[in-house]
């Protein structure tokens, strides 16, 4: 948990951000991995290793402001 404080938010929002839309042509990445997961096409390893890259940032910074949010709401 001390790991995912250290990472600046700003730098986990780029990151993120940068991942979930990478590459931008002609189809992102996790766009066309959650189109094959809900198809049932999502076998090979390599396709679920690519939209585990993809999403874990994304589940990270979620997680993160989650966090943040409780922590801010707690001290109110």
């Amino acid at each position: 948990m001390n790991v995912l404080n250290r990472i600046p938010m700003l730098w986990l929002a780029l990151i993120a951000g940068w991942l979930a839309v990478a590459p931008i042509s002609p189809e992102p990445h996790l766009i066309e991995k959650l189109r094959m997961l809900m198809a049932g096409t999502l076998v090979r390893p390599l396709d679920m290793f690519d939209l585990l890259l993809h999403t874990t940032p994304l589940l990270l910074l979620a997680w993160r402001v989650l966090r943040w949010y409780r922590l801010r709401s707690a001290q109110r």
